[in-house]
């Protein structure tokens, strides 16, 4: 049964009273108008905007999280009950590439809890896991016996047992929760989500689209199904919110519409987001939603390891590549220590080296590109469960990407709150690059000068 017809089962036999408008699995749309965009200073809003007024106290548009979910509570005297149990889960990156991780209620990363500033929540945590575990409301203002660190501010919940953590809400912005015992082990496996808390008193400009994107690393050895825990530095999957392109949900939104993107990182990395076709606004962190004059507009922001980041835009139609710009972590599979044959005549070697190893296939000599395309067309096989490193095919060709990328689709007309994928940008032809000739020596540029230092 999917998450969407049990959530309506529950509504029918009663026990769905107390989940709220934001509790359904990944929210089946919400109030989303167009409105202003935001800058250093205010600004009309643009002619295919409507403006609306503030949102009431204790509205918020539900988040998103791509290639994730949403979990349900109940309210009962008077708090917001959640269920987390962690526990083994088996895990796809992409097709091709599975592996056994830890993660919470049957995935990796686990369910996003979202409620609001002054709520009462009580949280029940079941440990199925071999080890004893616990959880840190990562940035969560709170008592510190609820805290979650095993050893220091309780004892660690044993595999089988249930503890509750409960505590009264007193901020808002984007935070995370993960374990505090075995972190090493734990994080590395996947387990890790968001705690989404919404101001009280709404927000002053109402978001359209709220999406939530977990930034994390894996080192899962070619050939293997069990993500190392002992790596520090050199990981070979990099992902969003534990998928790696192409497996990567898009983001979907309606020209005009006001986005949000909330990116929480718990890898062993910074990692610089870059959105093409954007100048956005950092307008806010695990601090909450920044006053207007603290806002600042970028096109590139790093998110720290253990840091929050939001960032707001106005969307313009088009595809749009959404990826950390540190060029390794948008690939798959990546290696270390690989030879560079980059330059170097091959020719002659296949032939040699097959006597010793029988399918061998020289790769390299002129790039990286020919890899994906090799593998794509059934010729150079990888080890079992491994992605090749460069994947996934767009309307023009390859797209030679991976790891840390994602695309921003916006369309005129997009019905509010639908999040389907609408299929690849038709651009006018005079608004795309094209070809003008295929000979090498077209034109005259100018060169620099021969001696110049």
């Amino acid at each position: 049964m999917s998450r969407r017809r049990l959530l309506g089962a529950l509504g029918a036999a009663g026990l769905g009273a107390g989940f709220t408008h934001g509790a359904a699995a990944q929210h089946e749309g919400h109030d989303a108008h167009a409105m202003a965009p935001a800058g250093a200073a205010p600004q009309a809003p643009p002619a295919t905007a409507t403006a609306r007024p503030a949102q009431p106290t204790g509205a918020y548009t539900p988040v998103r999280t791509p290639n994730g979910w949403t979990l349900p509570h109940r309210v009962r005297d008077g708090a917001k009950e959640f269920h987390l149990v962690a526990e083994e889960v088996e895990h796809e990156f992409a097709p091709g590439s599975r592996a056994r991780c830890w993660g919470y209620n049957g995935g990796t990363p686990g369910p996003t809890l979202e409620a609001v500033e002054g709520d009462r929540v009580r949280i029940y945590v079941t440990n199925r896991l071999p080890e004893a575990t616990s959880v840190h409301w990562h940035g969560i203002l709170l008592p510190s016996g609820m805290d979650g660190v095993s050893g220091l501010n309780q004892a660690a919940i044993a595999p089988g047992e249930t503890y509750v953590y409960e505590f009264t809400l007193r901020q808002h912005g984007t935070h995370l929760y993960h374990p505090h015992a075995d972190e090493m082990t734990q994080m590395a496996l996947g387990l890790m989500g968001f705690f989404i808390i919404h101001p009280r008193g709404g927000e002053p400009e109402p978001i359209d689209r709220d999406y939530a994107i977990l930034l994390h690393n894996w080192a899962l050895h070619p050939g293997t199904w069990r993500p190392d825990p002992s790596v520090m530095t050199e990981f070979d999957l990099w992902s969003f919110n534990s998928k790696v392109f192409p497996a990567t949900e898009p983001l979907v939104a309606a020209s005009g519409e006001r986005v949000r993107l909330r990116f929480g990182n718990l890898s062993m990395w910074n990692h610089p987001i870059h959105l093409h076709g954007h100048q956005y606004l950092v307008t806010g962190s695990d601090g909450g939603r920044w006053p207007r004059a603290l806002w600042r507009p970028e096109v590139t922001e790093i998110v720290g390891v253990g840091q929050t980041r939001d960032i707001e835009f106005v969307a313009a139609p088009g595809d749009w590549a959404l990826h950390c710009h540190m060029s390794h972590h948008t690939m798959n599979a990546m290696g270390h220590g690989v030879p560079n044959p980059i330059g170097v005549d091959q020719r002659g070697v296949a032939t040699e080296v097959r006597k010793l190893l029988p399918g061998f296939m020289p790769m390299g000599g002129n790039g990286m590109s020919e890899h994906g395309r090799h593998v794509a067309m059934g010729m150079m096989p990888g080890p079992e469960n491994t992605l090749p490193m460069m994947s996934g095919s767009g309307p023009y060709g390859p797209v030679e990407m991976g790891g840390m990328f994602t695309v921003l689709k916006v369309r005129d007309g997009l019905a509010r709150g639908d999040f389907r994928d609408p299929g690849w940008y038709a651009a006018r032809r005079e608004q795309t690059a094209r070809r003008v000739s295929d000979n090498p020596d077209f034109g005259a540029p100018v060169r620099r000068p021969d001696g110049a230092a």
